[in-house]
């Protein structure tokens, strides 16, 4: 085991390069198309990469899989294409010469009483299914799913598992050469078992079934062993997280100090065991407003004096274990939850890579994917908030083959300046945000039209790089400022922002908003005149609250999927029973849907109708309810699911309801 690191390393720059004054708008169907290549991936024998293309021919607007031999890289790659009803969505190369592809297909019916969507009665969704096959894509088969329809299922309950799925990969077990960890849903119970999982004849071995309030939190890397579970227990009235750990004897024990109160929302992740000791890799929140890395020694029953590797600003994200047979189970490096996630190595080996890469790619993030046992071949992917994704080998640590870019025809001079930043709401509590400025703008320039985008979730966060949604591209080429403000009630940037959103729905999550537009007019960027709000999902909420919240700073709001009525979203947050316990007493606030006689801005709303997450009635009574107030638009997009990937025309329709709505009826244009 290595010793103790603590880290305050400078991260990366978070200023980059401003580009041409003179940048295009970036068509939305530029924006909108199937990628070139992505979900690319490297096969632990390192003899295959596996990704999903653009199908050639389609004009990139159907995915097809794809499979090279990493020694013939020149030669064509074996390609079947995505069919007329499931397509492929993503894919990973895994060992014994097997592949795990992800495909989507719509799906219309009765929902059985499962799933998102099982409480508004929406029968239009999609199903998503993982299938095996191997490298010349012979075969194609339900992946995992082998023993899982009995006799005595309703026809209720098949419909359920056809829909919410009915198995999981857990584990890939790097050095066993065929079997993986997976979960497979019990139909009679449906609850979850664990087996280990033979990925030749699609046998099993069961290692663990789990319960409505007990299941594995760690899996030995090496032999699969459950070595640590977790518990929900009410004591008191009040839920309990415990954590048990496996001893010598092979029974497991409640560790107190790795458990919590449900209440107190702790993080608590047990990330690995170090063979050598047999102390627990821990990431946790408790003693500390960040997540930090401990370790935790379960015979003496205590953590460290010290954690084992913390950041002064922000939250350790996850630790990096090595996954071949001469690192296996070594801890490389560590994640850094800051304004991008970066990657620290403490191998010298990685670090040294890594280096190499980053000044051969400088103002792009680096991020290595896989990598063959002798490090003679690396995977990479390169990417910055001007660069979509590129994905790349390193050959023996001298020469770099490209793979190719997700959209190699985006023109980096058509997008301006990123910026991490932070600025004080009016209660005096700093909210971070992101910051994105168009090509060419420079301080002393004219103020700018300028959107407020706030991120989903809302127990989420955004990240600086590329946007992978595309709106912020889009806005930005068009001459807009966008900040996204990292909220109250934004998840990952410290507890104390996390838990400062609980029941501030409309309310101080909404202030923070809207104290970074009057921000930005204070620091000469947005022009007063024209600023607008624009969100998705609970960003979506967002954009609904602000039309009926007074006194605001925006001319217009733009709602895609919005949730609207707080009182019907209730405690049918989530199908998960912790995030019922956790977030649904947290969705309290100011409800639009009462308020709507207080609507004083225009807006225009937009939602999928096959969207089960936040079904198409939040935005639909909203409309009609302010629509006789202000200037308002709904519009149902056919076959739009609530997250990407969307089809290429779910993404021009809405970016072009965007660009229409903020010209139009809100006057935003930069020339206006």
């Amino acid at each position: 085991m290595i010793g103790r690191i603590i880290s305050t390393a400078l991260l990366l720059s978070t200023v980059m390069t401003t580009g041409s004054a003179h940048a295009e708008p970036i068509p939305a169907e530029d924006l909108a198309k199937v990628a070139n290549i992505q979900s690319v991936s490297m096969s632990a024998d390192g003899e295959h990469i596996v990704a999903i293309i653009a199908l050639p021919g389609s004009d990139n607007q159907e995915t097809a899989l794809a499979t090279w031999e990493l020694d013939n890289m020149d030669q064509d790659p074996e390609i079947t294409p995505s069919g007329d009803k499931m397509k492929f969505i993503g894919a990973g190369a895994l060992k014994a010469g097997r592949l795990l592809v992800f495909g989507r297909q719509e799906w219309t019916g009765q929902l059985g009483g499962c799933g998102e969507g099982k409480i508004s009665g929406a029968t239009k969704t999609f199903v998503t299914k993982p299938y095996l096959t191997d490298v010349e894509h012979e075969e194609f088969e339900e992946a995992f799913a082998r023993n899982v329809r009995r006799i005595g299922i309703s026809k209720d309950t098949q419909t359920c598992l056809e829909i919410s799925g009915e198995a999981s990969l857990v584990s890939t077990l790097p050095m066993d050469p065929h079997r993986v960890i997976i979960q497979q849903l019990n139909g009679l119970t449906l609850q979850g078992n664990f087996y280990l999982y033979d990925l030749r004849d699609g046998s099993t071995e069961l290692l663990v079934s789990s319960s409505a309030g007990s299941s594995p939190s760690l899996f030995h890397p090496r032999t699969g062993e459950v070595l640590a579970r977790n518990e929900l227990e009410s004591v008191d009235g009040e839920y309990v997280q415990r954590y048990l750990l496996r001893n010598d004897e092979g029974d497991f024990e409640v560790h107190d100090k790795l458990s919590t109160k449900l209440s107190e929302r702790h993080s608590v992740t047990i990330e690995g065991v170090d063979e050598e000791s047999g102390k627990f890799y821990v990431l946790t929140d408790q003693f500390s407003n960040l997540v930090q890395a401990w370790m935790y020694d379960p015979g003496k029953r205590e953590f460290d004096p010290e954690p084992l590797v913390a950041h002064d600003k922000y939250s350790i994200g996850s630790l990096v274990f090595g996954n071949r047979p001469s690192n296996f189970n070594q801890l490389l490096g560590f994640r850094i939850s800051g304004p991008r996630m970066q990657t620290v190595y403490v191998d010298p080996q990685m670090r040294s890579i890594q280096e190499g890469l980053e000044q051969a790619f400088p103002d792009q993030v680096v991020s290595i994917n896989s990598y063959t046992d002798d490090m003679s071949t690396v995977l990479f992917t390169t990417s910055s908030h001007r660069h979509p994704p590129a994905y790349h080998l390193l050959r023996d640590r001298k020469r770099v083959e490209p793979l190719g870019s997700q959209r190699p025809w985006i023109d980096p001079d058509e997008i301006g300046e990123q910026r991490w930043v932070t600025y004080e709401a009016r209660d005096g509590m700093e909210i971070p945000a992101i910051l994105d400025l168009p090509a060419g703008w420079e301080e002393g320039d004219d103020a700018l039209p300028t959107i407020i985008h706030p991120h989903g979730g809302p127990w989420a966060r955004d990240a600086m790089g590329w946007d992978a949604s595309g709106w912020v591209p889009f806005l930005t080429s068009r001459g807009y400022a966008v900040l996204r403000p990292q909220y109250r009630g934004s998840a990952g940037l410290g507890r104390d922002l996390w838990l400062a959103g609980d029941r501030e729905w409309g309310q101080k999550m909404q202030d923070d908003k809207d104290d970074g537009a009057r921000w930005l007019v204070e620091q000469g960027i947005a022009d007063e005149d024209r600023i607008a709000i624009f969100g998705y999902s609970y960003g979506g909420f967002a954009a609904v609250a602000a039309t009926v919240r007074p006194n605001g700073p925006y001319q217009c709001a733009i709602a895609g999927a919005p949730v609207s009525d707080l009182g019907r979203l209730g405690v049918t947050w989530s199908d998960n029973r912790l995030q019922r316990i956790l977030q649904g007493q947290t969705v309290t606030g100011m409800d639009p849907m009462r308020n709507t006689d207080k609507a004083d801005i225009p807006i225009l709303l937009y939602v999928g109708d096959r969207d089960v997450r936040t079904p198409s009635w939040h935005a639909e009574n909203f409309y009609n309810a302010v629509k006789e107030h202000v200037p308002a638009r709904f519009q149902l997009i056919s076959d739009m699911p609530h997250s990407m990937p969307w089809y290429p025309r779910h993404q021009t329709q809405s970016l072009a309801l965007i660009e229409d709505f903020l010209e139009g009826q809100c006057g935003m244009g930069s020339d206006s």
